[in-house]
């Protein structure tokens, strides 16, 4: 059985079909394949988390394959039951509105819009950037519009795409994106946006170098590229970084999305913002794309929790990633290791330094306990890691997660070091 809500009863078990036990809601493992989610999790090299033979109660979960496992507090939780909430696609929900005020002053943007979703959200401000038929959208290799959300803006919004190479530290080449912009020339579709992703999830969390963002966007405007659009799923883990205020990133920037559901917390949502020119038409783009909600203030209202509160912890999950990455390299392990200067963020990218532990390997190995491991350590700890590639395992640190955890996971990793020598 899978917990839904409670990641420490992860390894529950029952024959039947959605079981409720209290506030928790336990979903069957005949259920879950039912709907995919046993394929999805042997896709990713973890299904053992489920199908280990764990008999101990005490047994502990350390889920670090993602922030958006982040769970909503319980501040958040009492927000929601007692927002006050109207049509919101009527305009009239005034818990919605109190949130889009709230990020456009922080993002320092004339508006903002509550969408369902980042990836709905890149789709959105993509799409106004190229609302001409022929446009085309600049983006990295690595960026998440370009790998992680179909092909949407092409799928969905006919919109070109040229992919540049993304540098390590997740920046571009001013030459690549020189380039890139397409000469008036009838054969050529026309340069409409640039796309750039911070922080950076596929090169390890990366934080954009500020003068960088400067120096780009000024470049992308001295060249006739007419939109810069900023993909900040996590853009305050980068302000958090760089000790500044949101809107200093943003300053030169045309449109944003921020994600709220991941080390934000919040269980739902997006913001996208821009100018009030530019809401407006995402507004209506919302609407088309199905993206239009009603009595959304109950989401809204935990939204608004991530933005006055949640941003400002965001430093403890950095420094919780940076403990991580430190003791990992401390090791000196000959198959696995960290780059501590590449660990900017809440993300740590374990890399594989040899072929004798693939990342599905390495990552089933951390969600298995042998009676010597439990032995050594004093307990059952299992360590949620993602794949990442051919040679890496990905760790995120998220607000579910506490110093303990932390040091759990450690000595796992530890413990498996040792291992592996013999």
């Amino acid at each position: 059985m899978y917990a839904v809500r409670g990641i420490q009863k992860a390894l529950c078990r029952h024959a039947g079909g959605i079981v409720r036990s209290g506030i928790r809601t336990y979903v069957s493992r005949t259920q879950m394949k039912k709907y995919g989610g046993e394929q999805f999790e042997k896709s990713f090299g973890y299904c053992s988390v489920v199908e280990a033979d764990n008999k101990d109660p005490n047994t502990r979960v350390v889920d670090m394959r993602s922030d958006t496992v982040s769970m909503p507090t319980d501040e958040m939780r009492q927000a929601m039951a007692e927002a006050v909430v109207g049509d919101d696609v009527y305009l009239e929900d005034p818990t919605v509105t109190a949130l889009e005020v709230k990020a456009a002053e922080m993002f320092g943007k004339e508006s903002a819009l509550f969408v369902p979703s980042g990836t709905m959200g890149n789709l959105i401000s993509v799409m106004i950037h190229c609302q001409e038929r022929g446009s085309e959208a600049i983006v990295g290799d690595k960026c998440h519009i370009f790998k992680y959300e179909q092909g949407g803006i092409s799928q969905f919004g006919g919109i070109h795409v040229k992919v540049i190479p993304n540098l390590k530290d997740g920046t571009f080449l001013l030459d690549d994106v020189m380039t890139s912009i397409r000469t008036d020339d009838i054969h050529y579709p026309r340069t409409k946006v640039l796309c750039l992703e911070n922080t950076h999830n596929i090169c390890g969390g990366k934080v954009l170098p500020l003068a960088y963002i400067d120096k780009i966007t000024q470049f992308a405007r001295k060249h006739g590229i007419p939109s810069v659009h900023m993909d900040g799923a996590r853009i305050f883990n980068a302000a958090a970084a760089l000790n500044i205020p949101v809107s200093r990133i943003l300053e030169n920037v045309d449109s944003v999305s921020c994600c709220l559901s991941k080390g934000l917390c919040a269980p739902v949502g997006s913001i996208i913002a821009g100018t009030d020119r530019f809401v407006s038409e995402a507004r209506r783009l919302r609407k088309a794309l199905g993206g239009g909600m009603r009595q959304v203030g109950h989401l809204a209202a935990a939204g608004l929790i991530s933005l006055e509160k949640m941003v400002l912890r965001l430093v403890e999950d950095h420094r919780r990633a940076q403990h991580l990455a430190q003791s990992i390299a401390a090791l000196k392990s000959p198959f696995f290791t960290v780059d501590l200067p590449g660990t900017h963020s809440n993300i740590v990218m374990i890399d594989l330094q040899t072929d004798r532990v693939p990342p599905e390997v390495f990552c089933k190995r951390l969600v298995s306990v042998t009676d010597a491991e439990k032995t050594h350590l004093g307990q059952s700890v299992l360590v949620r890691l993602f794949p990442f590639g051919n040679h890496v395992a990905r760790a995120v640190i998220c607000n579910n997660l506490t110093d303990e955890d932390i040091d759990l996971a450690i000595g796992k990793l530890q413990y498996f070091a040792q291992e592996l020598q013999h």
